[in-house]
């Protein structure tokens, strides 16, 4: 679990198989004093969100908005062209709420106008959704998922 700040817009992408995957970072900041003196330290956290929950980041998050993300750590491995190994560990969404009430009378990407209730599919207004949002379908049942290969960057997301 984390609550924290995105540090950039998501980016959706789509498996060959059709299913939703978007991508976006995190920043949570831990302040603390030693004698008297502040500190502060931030740390980046990746996030992946699949399916239905890819969709509501990708439509309602962006840069600065302030979320609660839980999930679960994944490490992936992939060698690159030059035969290097590479590590990236996220955190695999389940579960999201947005925190900031930023996005109130913004408008989703693509979308023009206010918000809607109708630009929910999930059969509440567009607050719910928006507010608290889950992916119970994200992985298959064996718990794998579809990868993703960035075509600019050769790395699997």
């Amino acid at each position: 679990m984390i609550i924290g700040n995105l540090t950039r817009d998501p980016e959706m992408r789509y498996t060959p198989s059709g299913k939703a995957v978007t991508t976006f970072s995190v920043a949570t900041n831990r302040n603390w004093s030693v004698d008297g003196q502040p500190h502060e330290e931030v740390e980046f956290h990746n996030v992946v969100a699949w399916d239905k929950l890819g969709e509501i980041c990708n439509q309602y998050l962006r840069k600065g908005s302030k979320v609660y993300v839980s999930g679960r750590l994944q490490t992936r491995t992939w060698d690159d062209q030059q035969g290097l190994k590479h590590y990236r560990t996220e955190i695999v969404a389940d579960e999201m709420i947005i925190l900031s009430s930023k996005f109130e009378g913004e408008t989703p990407a693509g979308q023009s106008g206010p918000l809607k209730p109708e630009a929910s599919t999930a059969g509440g207004s567009a607050a719910d959704v928006v507010g608290q949002a889950r992916a119970s379908e994200s992985a298959k049942p064996d718990g794998s998922e579809d990868v993703v290969i960035d075509d600019k960057t050769g790395m699997p997301f």
